[in-house]
């Protein structure tokens, strides 16, 4: 996996520039923004999974250009944004299954997927509650196991451990500490 950032600029519409001219290659393995609040971090996100558009520069991710192959990019990507919401009045197993529905993984292997997912973040136990009852903790787990179906080539996590205890947090580095050893690139904030 290749992701090359040519000349990136977003100036949003208050005139504030928010990536200025921004060059980058990204290849397998994980890869960290730092900087202060303001900086960017969360726009380059936003548009790395085309969520926006940028004013002006280029992005490819295997030689495929994020503004003319959007579908086909959206489906290497799996994301986990800053403020992470869930539907009302449906259980987390519900939530994960219609995500991985949108990730067009087949009807027969879907309950098993989202089982596997909840185990792995540790929310088996609660996989009746409805998600929006979730402890703020168990919500971010939740979103983390969003973010991982359909074991996607590119995950972009933005502040993925905002929220989770001491415990939570070592398990959620080793989800990603092992999924950095296979072809993927991971981008996190």
């Amino acid at each position: 996996m290749q992701i090359k950032i040519s000349q990136l600029t977003n100036v949003y519409q208050n005139g504030k520039k928010a990536l200025d001219n921004i060059e980058l290659n990204i290849g397998d393995g994980m890869f960290g923004l730092l900087g202060p609040n303001g900086a960017g971090k969360s726009t380059l996100m936003k548009i790395l999974v085309t969520l926006m558009n940028p004013s002006s520069g280029k992005v490819t991710i295997n030689d495929l250009d994020l503004q003319k192959h959007r579908k086909q990019i959206r489906s290497m990507i799996g994301y986990l944004p800053q403020d992470f919401n869930t539907f009302p009045k449906v259980k987390s197993w519900e939530f994960l299954e219609y995500s991985a529905k949108l990730a067009k993984i087949p009807r027969n292997k879907r309950l098993s997927v989202v089982d596997d997912l909840l185990e792995r973040v540790g929310l088996f136990d609660f996989r009746d509650r409805f998600a929006n009852k979730l402890s703020g903790g168990m919500k971010r787990r939740l979103g983390i196991a969003q973010a991982l179906i359909g074991n996607p080539k590119i995950l972009i996590v933005d502040e993925p451990t905002t929220g989770l205890d001491p415990e939570e947090r070592i398990r959620f580095r080793g989800i990603l500490s092992e999924m950095s050893r296979e072809e993927r690139i991971i981008i996190l904030s």
